[in-house]
This record gives structure tokens, C-alpha cells and sequence, in this order.
């Protein structure tokens, strides 16, 4: 593959792209599209590409501009990520992710305007937390979080309404969780930060179980979801509690960001039919592919 080429993909981070995409399918099943008619119009799976390409443009533009803003540690942190190493220039860099992001808002102002609006929310979020919110321990994880959570309501928003918003506090807890796990990538030593992460993850994992018990959603065929889902993201954070080294945190991370889609299949699955949660579970796969690729985090 061309150095350049292969330069720019590393910047976006594949392997990521699918999990932007399952948040848009989960939250298109919990505004309740596939239990409509919509779902035999042309025009309506139209729209569900139309989000998830915005998703996964806006996710693009999100890694591709935090490398940006990050040249400087990279220099000496990471000095083989493309723009440090000379591959992809700061300028290029800068442009492409800006282009990613412009094109990510048209896609979802294509869809409607709700859609439209939420993605700009989605961009200044992302716009935050790779300029501020980083550099802060308890608001970056929160604003990292709150990029997922406008990304659930993105999907959510392909009927022009936002039924269930308050669900998007489960993206929004999961990724501050694994936010705050990476805090420890470099350098290893942040066994508080695990356990504070752990703390979220049975949060995430008894609401998920809760609301779909309450609402009387498919719970019994959620569950395999449910606890696949539990056990890929609790083995490796185990494992890295135990021996906290940079490679086991990084593991941890990989694998939180990953399963992102298995905690999406249990969703689309409670809120839809079992083939929409396997749909979903389907991006898993090239997921992990793709993490043998490129890099992760």
C-alpha cells in the first residue's frame, strides 16, 4: 500500500469506524424505525446509510483532528503516528479532518434537520474535547462520553424525533469508562482509574438489563448480547488491574472500544428484532480485522 495513502487511513482509525456506525443502528432501533413500516421504503434504509456515513465521517474527523492538536506529544510519545513522522503533513492533516467533519454534517442535514442539528452538537463536542477536554481529568472523560451520546441520539433522530433520548446516558457512561482506563497507556500505573472504570461498566451492564426488563423489551433474546458484551470487556480490565502494565491497559482499551458494538447489538436487539442485533454484531468482525491493521488507539 502507498506510504501516503496508508498514512491517512492510519490517521482515522478503521478499525474504530465500525463502532461509530453500531451506535447509529442501535439508536435507529430504539426510535422504534424498524417497527414501522419505514423500514420496506428504499428511501428509508436511504437515510440509514446517510447517518451512518455521517457517524462514520464525523468519527473520522474526530481522530484524525485529536492527532492534530496532539503533534506535539506525539513527537515524543508517539513518534511513528503519521503526522510526527513525517508521512502526513500538520497542514494536510488539519484540512482532512476538517473536510471529514463538513461532509459528516451535510450527510445528517441531508436526513433532516434534527439530524442536522444533532451532528453539529456531535462536532462541537468533538471539536471540545480534542482542543480542552482532554487535558482535564473528570471533563474529558465526561466530553468523550458525550460525543457517543450525541451519536446514539444521531441515529435515534432518523424519524425526526428523539423518543427515548435519555437513553444516550449509557454511551455516554461506557466511554467515559474507557477514557478513563486509557489515562494509563503510556505509562501504565492507574489502577484507581480501572476501578472507577469497572464501577462504570456494572453501571452500564445493570441499565441496560433494567430498562430492558421495565419496558418489557426482547430481554431473553438481548441476554446472549448482554453477557458476551460483559464478558469481552471485564476479562482484559481484569487482567489489566492485576499487572498494570502500558501493554495490558492498552488491551483494555482496545477491547472497550471494540465491544462497543456488542453493547449496540443488545440494544438493537431490545428495541427491534434479533436480526437487527445480529446485523449489528456482524460489524464486530471487521472490527477486529481491522485492529490487526491499524491501530487501535
Amino acid at each position: 500500500m502507498n506510504p501516503i495513502i496508508k498514512g491517512y487511513l492510519q490517521l482515522t482509525r478503521p478499525a474504530n469506524l465500525p463502532t461509530s456506525a453500531a451506535d447509529i443502528l442501535a439508536g435507529i432501533a430504539i426510535s422504534g424505525f424498524f417497527l414501522t413500516s419505514s423500514q420496506e421504503s428504499s428511501l428509508g434504509w436511504l437515510t440509514v446509510l446517510l447517518l451512518m456515513g455521517s457517524s462514520v465521517l464525523l468519527y473520522a474527523s474526530g481522530v484524525v483532528l485529536n492527532d492534530v492538536f496532539d503533534y506535539r506529544l506525539d513527537l515524543v510519545e508517539r513518534p511513528e503516528r503519521p503526522i510526527p513522522s513525517g508521512v502526513v503533513s500538520l497542514t494536510s492533516a488539519a484540512i482532512f479532518g476538517g473536510a471529514l467533519m463538513v461532509l459528516g454534517i451535510l450527510a445528517a442535514f441531508w436526513v433532516g434537520i434534527t439530524s442536522g442539528v444533532i451532528a453539529l452538537g456531535l462536532g462541537a463536542s468533538i471539536l471540545m474535547y480534542d482542543t480542552l477536554g482532554k487535558h482535564h481529568s473528570f471533563f474529558g472523560p465526561l466530553n468523550m462520553g458525550l460525543c457517543r451520546g450525541f451519536n446514539l441520539l444521531l441515529g435515534m433522530s432518523i424519524l425526526g424525533n428523539l423518543i427515548h433520548w435519555q437513553y444516550a446516558i449509557i454511551p455516554i457512561a461506557y466511554i467515559a469508562a474507557i477514557t478513563l482506563i486509557s489515562r494509563g497507556e503510556v505509562h501504565g500505573d492507574n489502577k484507581k482509574h480501572i476501578l472507577l472504570a469497572a464501577m462504570l461498566y456494572v453501571m452500564v451492564v445493570l441499565t441496560i438489563t433494567i430498562i430492558l426488563l421495565y419496558t418489557g423489551q426482547n430481554i431473553l433474546i438481548s441476554l446472549p448480547f448482554i453477557l458476551l458484551f460483559t464478558l469481552l470487556i471485564f476479562r482484559p480490565l481484569l487482567k489489566a488491574y492485576k499487572e498494570n502494565s502500558p501493554h495490558n491497559i492498552k488491551m483494555a482499551v482496545k477491547a472497550g472500544v471494540i465491544s462497543i458494538i456488542v453493547l449496540d447489538a443488545a440494544l438493537a436487539t431490545g428495541f427491534s428484532y434479533w436480526w437487527v442485533g445480529v446485523l449489528t454484531l456482524l460489524l464486530l468482525p471487521l472490527s477486529i480485522f481491522l485492529s490487526k491493521l491499524f491501530a487501535v488507539t
